[in-house]
């Protein structure tokens, strides 16, 4: 009986001109993930997005030309940009194990390796294709998502054309006997094991499919499930990349431009979120407290424990004139010592803190702390119940400064279209100005300084560690991840002025070439590493709230956008 499955046939679904081998001539194939399993890409950042914009931005149609996994220009932004990265092979932003494994199979002359991911063939084959000749991995095929496959396949899900794909693959190497596909998502693990399990069956029950029975075995499945590191891009080009992919869906939508994802015929703009005011501590310390913690590893691996140590707690709420009074403006700089550490109830860690500054200070509760780590249902307020704090060890009594300052978080929001902007920025709604959401207090509430600044410096800055005109070192009101960012001294040239919806003609800033940030190896690690932190692996399913894979994987991803959860639509 001649093959319905060609070597032709099969080469339709590659992305890279490459002869493959005779179909005798493979006894093992090898398929691995691209996407946190042998390349870090990076991640939208919670630690700075608010947790219902992280599913909104990964999100397919929420805007006009795709979220976060259908942007190039992000995985373009990775280190410190293609130009720069290409040279040197993204050095530092591979899974080393997972390429030396890679690098083993290539070199095995009967096994056939092929690159599978569910990033978009329109959008990132020739980026995905660089990204690996600068490595020197000379995969037999480089496999992205096409639009429509190859036998005019329409896909409702990345895993739907995984396997169909596979389902190719292994009737086209018929003698092949031995699979093993590298996965980093639990989902997706599980999912390549059902569809093996259920392939093999078939061919032993001799179905009457005659695909399956063309070929001459069954195939020994392995898959291995991947932990890789959490990475995400320097929080400066970050909210630059997310500004310009909201420039150009605003543009799309007010011009009635191209809407290839259909998106809703809404206008969205970046907006700061107040979370409280307090004593802000670097990145550095944060680390150096975090070790505090005694929370055992697999509470922080499941992600049901988080970790903090961000900052001490001033007040909730925006500080009124008498609470500046005994603090400081912002910016003023308080040296602390950790005094003790206690944990309540299994659900909050915390350290005890005593200012050694000359200057005044100020906490709402009766004993200033750092909250360390939290569980999931419990709330901060609960931490003043703690009464029995244990003394740290000589070593662990450390000293660390802080500076006075607000703690935001950004959220991509919906903008009235009603209410459009002048040239300063301001809203404006029926030829009447409209009060912000954040407030401006004549007593000093804000500084003066920051209220000649657009949005978009503003944010520039505060990456940079350095909102309210002092120099942070570090210190900043975003909660961002325990390590340290390389820094710019250049602020970001983008602000909702550009935005489209009232200059059609503004053109989108392009995310700048800067340095990401990357977790310390050992933490988090399925695609969280946790500088500083206790260790252990653990994949990006596995975390809790506001950074899980949903249930759904659909190509909309509309499941997740509400809740905050992370839409891997790759």
């Amino acid at each position: 009986m001649r093959s319905l499955n060609t070597i032709n046939g099969l080469k339709r679904w590659s992305c890279k001109p490459k002869q493959l081998p005779d179909v005798g001539a493979v006894k093992n194939i090898h398929v691995y993930d691209f996407d946190n399993t042998l390349f870090s890409s990076p991640l939208p950042n919670p630690q700075l997005w608010h947790a219902s914009t992280i599913g909104l931005l990964q999100a397919y149609e929420v805007f006009a030309h795709g979220g976060w996994w259908h942007n190039q220009n992000i995985l373009a932004a990775t280190g410190e940009g293609i130009e720069k990265e290409e040279p040197r092979a993204w050095q530092g932003w591979w899974n080393e194990t997972v390429v030396s494994l890679a690098e083993l199979s290539i070199q095995e002359k009967d096994t056939f390796t092929v690159l599978l991911t569910g990033r978009g063939e329109t959008n990132f084959a020739d980026l995905v294709n660089r990204i690996l000749n600068a490595r020197k991995l000379d995969f037999d095929m480089v496999v992205l998502k096409p639009e429509v496959g190859p036998n005019q396949q329409q896909f409702m899900s990345t895993m739907d054309f995984k396997q169909a794909f596979l389902r190719d693959l292994v009737l086209t190497y018929r003698n092949a006997d031995n699979i093993r596909i590298y996965e980093d998502r639990v989902k997706h693990v599980k999912g390549f094991r059902d569809f093996l399990e259920k392939f093999n069956k078939a061919f032993l029950m001799q179905a009457p499919d005659p695909l399956v029975q063309e070929r001459n075995t069954t195939c020994t499945a392995d898959v291995v499930h991947v932990c890789e590191l959490k990475s995400s891009l320097d929080p400066q080009v970050e909210i630059m990349a997310v500004q310009g992919a909201i420039n150009s869906h605003n543009r799309a939508i007010k011009t009635g431009g191209p809407n290839p994802t259909r998106a809703p015929e809404k206008f969205y703009r970046i907006h700061e979120q107040f979370q409280y005011f307090g004593y802000m501590i670097s990145q550095t310390d944060s680390a150096r407290l975090i070790t505090l913690c005694n929370a055992h590893a697999h509470l922080i691996d499941s992600g049901e424990v988080k970790y903090m140590a961000s900052g001490i707690l001033i007040t909730p709420y925006y500080p009124r004139k008498d609470t500046l009074e005994k603090v400081g403006p912002r910016g003023t700089k308080i040296t602390w010592q950790v005094t003790g550490v206690a944990r309540f109830e299994d659900r909050i860690w915390a350290a005890r803190v005593t200012p050694i500054s000359d200057k005044p200070t100020f906490t709402q509760d009766e004993t200033p702390m750092v909250i360390l780590a939290i569980r999931k249902g419990s709330r901060q307020i609960d931490a003043n119940r703690i009464k029995n704090w244990q003394p740290p060890s000589a070593e662990k009594q450390f000293i660390f400064e802080t500076v006075v300052d607000d703690k935001v978080m950004l959220k991509v929001e919906e903008l009235d279209e009603n209410a459009m902007v002048d040239e300063n920025n301001r809203r404006v709604r029926n030829g009447r100005y409209v009060q912000n959401k954040r407030k401006f207090h004549d007593d000093g509430g804000h500084s003066k300084d920051n209220q000649n600044q657009s949005p978009g410096q503003s944010w520039a800055q505060v990456a940079q560690g350095n909102r309210s005109g002092h120099q942070g070192g570090g210190h900043k009101q975003f909660n961002k991840p325990k390590n340290n960012f390389n820094k710019r001294n250049s602020h970001a040239q983008f602000n909702n002025n550009s935005n489209p919806t009232i200059n059609p003609n503004a053109i989108p800033t392009a995310p700048q070439n800067q340095a990401n940030q990357r977790r310390q190896r050992g933490g988090n690690a399925g695609r969280g590493g946790r500088g500083g932190g206790p260790g252990g692996y653990k994949s990006l399913d596995d975390y809790g709230g506001g950074a899980f894979d949903p249930p759904n994987d659909n190509q909309n991803g509309t499941s997740a956008t509400a809740s905050g959860a992370m839409v891997m639509n790759y």
